[in-house]
């Protein structure tokens, strides 16, 4: 009944903005509906809308608001230990800064070809990291829980999750991303063997298990396929969208790492292609590409050589850009079998294309009616709230769970893969 009060919140809160959709992109998505529900995948947590990242307090809200899989990004510690964090570098998510003990340990080092000023996690044992406390890192968000919440290891997380899931009488898995793995190797303290092992503790080395593996690079991703056979997911980046929608790709966001260092020649963009989707296809099982490699937006009007502030709020942003028809890059996925979860999903209106009215649910809904199979998002709720109107519209059997006032059973509910 929980459970169901929580789908009935979400939709009062979500009202009648389905409506609201698109309309280039209200029926694409239509041939999909007989799939499992796309998963909705804690962004750092899934509450990092509201608190800071990857703590356990953002974890269990996110959870509490819906998502299905939380992501944990991993560093390594001095002594080995695997926490979570979005970087190597603390100086941005923790206070590490303000504390005097640690002020000798700021230090510029060479991130992925880049110079990066700040504090390393892997110039800190576990006890020292457990003495910081985490930080709202964008200066839009509510700072008011800065300095409250610990940062916590891999272990920590899973049997948080492992708890929350018998709690709420429901699969929660992990999505963990492996950050910057040249890097680590390069320091002697690689990730991936740390990680699967963490796994292998927790039961969950294992096909079934209710996790997957994510990770900019390749290499260490074609490693990973050689030791387990969790699912593993490659991400693919970009710089920026230019005015026009294209991609531009400056560095370091230009190619997986590891083909600098290995000088193999090409861009993000060449593993979307269908040949490298195909090549994909031979070591992973989906694709995490930034969303606008699915749907893009161009500026409404030019200024010059940049977008122009067209809603004449002071600034230009996606609010001052449309959508584009959206590629093939999906269709392409799924003919070869792989997984589609794009990344960020954020409810600022800054962030979103004019086409969806400042209304962060018409977003979830265009790429829902596309058809991926499961989105990263900062703010779980709404992402929740959208995937229960898209089920409405697609899924009787759901509407007629919804309405019974009885918990929805294992056909009726969205469950993870």
């Amino acid at each position: 009944m929980q459970r169901f009060k929580t789908i009935q919140a979400a939709l009062l809160m979500a009202g009648a903005l389905f409506a609201c959709a698109p309309a280039a992109l209200a029926d694409t998505g239509a041939q999909h509906h007989a799939r499992r529900a796309p998963l909705v995948i804690g962004h750092r947590g899934g509450a990092t809308g509201y608190l800071p990242d990857h703590t356990l307090e953002n974890y269990a809200l996110g959870i509490q608001l819906g998502a299905d899989y939380v992501e944990p990004d991993l560093v390594a510690t001095k002594d080995g230990h695997l926490i979570a964090r979005h970087e190597p570098n603390l100086i941005a998510t923790t206070n590490v800064k303000d504390l005097p003990q640690f002020a000798s340990r700021r230090r510029t080092v060479m991130l992925d070809g880049v110079p990066d000023e700040g504090f390393f996690a892997s110039d800190f044992t576990l006890a020292e990291i457990k003495q910081l406390r985490a930080v709202q890192p964008l200066a839009e968000r509510d700072p008011s829980f800065n300095g409250k919440f610990q940062i916590p290891t891999l272990e920590e997380i899973i049997e948080f999750v492992k708890r929350k899931s018998h709690e709420e009488g429901r699969t929660i898995g992990i999505y963990p991303e492996t950050k910057h793995p040249t890097y680590h190797q390069a320091i002697g303290l690689p990730l991936e063997d740390r990680l699967l092992a963490v796994l292998t503790r927790a039961g969950w080395n294992h096909r079934d298990a209710p996790v997957f593996i994510q990770s900019f690079e390749t290499a260490n991703l074609r490693y990973l396929h050689s030791k387990t056979s969790v699912r593993l997911v490659q991400l693919v980046d970009a710089d920026d969208v230019n005015p026009d929608g294209s991609l531009a790709f400056n560095k370091p966001f230009d190619k997986p790492y590891d083909w600098v260092v290995s000088g193999r020649a090409g861009l993000f963009s060449d593993l979307l292609t269908p040949q490298g989707l195909a090549e994909v296809r031979s070591y992973a099982d989906g694709i995490g590409p930034w969303k606008y490699y699915l749907i893009s937006t161009a500026c409404k009007l030019m200024n010059g050589a940049a977008c122009a502030d067209t809603n004449g709020d002071g600034a230009t942003n996606e609010m001052d850009r449309a959508l584009l028809p959206p590629t093939d890059v999906l269709a392409n996925a799924h003919a070869l079998g792989l997984l589609v979860h794009p990344y960020t999903f954020r409810n600022e209106p800054r962030r979103l294309a004019s086409d969806f009215g400042g209304n962060p649910v018409n977003e979830y809904l265009a790429f829902y009616e596309l058809g991926v199979d499961g989105l990263f998002s900062d703010f779980a709720d709404s992402a929740f709230a959208a995937r229960a109107m898209f089920l409405l519209k697609h899924e009787p059997d759901y509407a007629r769970c919804l309405v019974s006032g009885r918990e929805c059973d294992q056909g009726q509910r969205p469950e993870p893969r």
